[in-house]
């Protein structure tokens, strides 16, 4: 569980710098490809898992690179980003731009703008994608199976113990385990999004 736990704050971590990113390129930029790029960086949620895991692994195996911790990290991060960008970028929509605009023009820094003005109205956004890409990662198996090797995280080990019907009742305590290490987080997520989207619309 421990690995699993890790794997997934990894994952999370690299997803929310990675997804907050995109996100805010994607926000105000007009270039040629824009729809493209946002397609491309929807496509490792959108494809099936095993498309994704094959994907991944020869990809690995191209540049000669060992399936373990890393490999996982990566494969489960390409997903996560996607969480994290859908729900930044719905909310980049809400934000006025005047407001960046106006910290500007009153002699903020980017960077102080970001801290005082954009962050704080990102906050449950990156929460809920964060907690969304945790569930996600902490119980992935199908993309798991392909980068994984020798490393064995708790939904490959739960996958594992399905043959062993002796074990029955500790596989059982287990899989209750991981629903609920996932279930909270989404109805987490799902609580701050449904709280942010009735700001929105009191605001109107």
């Amino acid at each position: 569980m421990t690995l699993s736990l890790k794997i997934a704050a990894l994952s999370t971590a690299i997803a929310l710098v990675l997804g907050t990113l995109a996100a805010g390129a994607l926000w105000r930029s007009a270039f040629f490809g824009k729809n493209a790029v946002s397609l491309l960086l929807l496509l490792p949620i959108a494809l099936p898992g095993i498309i994704t895991g094959l994907a991944l692994l020869t990809a690995f195996k191209a540049v000669n690179l060992e399936p373990g911790l890393f490999t996982i990290v990566v494969g489960h991060a390409t997903f996560c980003v996607v969480v994290v960008f859908n729900n930044v970028i719905a909310r980049f929509r809400r934000t006025s731009w005047s407001l960046v605009e106006a910290s500007m023009d009153l002699g903020a820094t980017g960077w102080q703008t970001f801290r005082y003005v954009v962050l704080p109205n990102l906050g449950s956004a990156l929460l809920a994608g964060g907690m969304l890409a945790f569930a996600l990662s902490f119980d992935e198996i199908i993309v798991t199976t392909f980068t994984a090797g020798h490393e064995r995280t708790l939904p490959l080990w739960l996958l594992n113990q399905l043959g062993r019907p002796r074990d029955v009742p500790i596989t059982n305590v287990v899989a209750l385990l991981v629903m609920l290490v996932t279930t909270i987080p989404i109805l987490g997520a799902w609580w701050l999004t449904r709280d942010g989207d009735t700001s929105a619309e009191n605001g109107k």
